[in-house]
């Protein structure tokens, strides 16, 4: 149930970004670097302390995330198969981070 919810709040997180700022495409916006990409690595980091196991799915699900955006707002394209391997080199720190979030979580919460 909870990876779920976390596919859930990543897709209404990638979607509330491509609406409120009117790109189809999140990865697009100049803004992405500095506001968008830190406030989905953030995402994942409070997802993977959520998670009770496979937190660094945490950080794959929340990146993945972009992509069934992406299809919805701007249709299947040639790019598809570069959007997935963009996505994927952007998971790994949110991966990472995830992973260490949980471990944190699990650390602390034993004591």
């Amino acid at each position: 149930m909870a990876l779920i919810a976390a596919c859930v709040v990543s897709l209404v997180f990638w979607a509330g970004v491509s609406v409120i700022t009117g790109v189809e495409e999140p990865w697009d916006l100049a803004s992405y670097w500095t506001v968008i990409y830190p406030a989905a690595l953030a995402l994942s980091v409070v997802m993977g302390a959520m998670l009770k196991s496979s937190q660094w799915s945490a950080g794959a699900i929340v990146m993945f995330a972009q992509i069934p955006v992406i299809l919805a707002y701007s249709g299947v394209s040639a790019l598809l198969g570069a959007g997935i391997l963009y996505a994927a080199i952007l998971s790994i720190p949110a991966v990472t981070l995830s992973w260490l979030a949980g471990r944190w979580r699990k650390a602390h919460s034993s004591k």
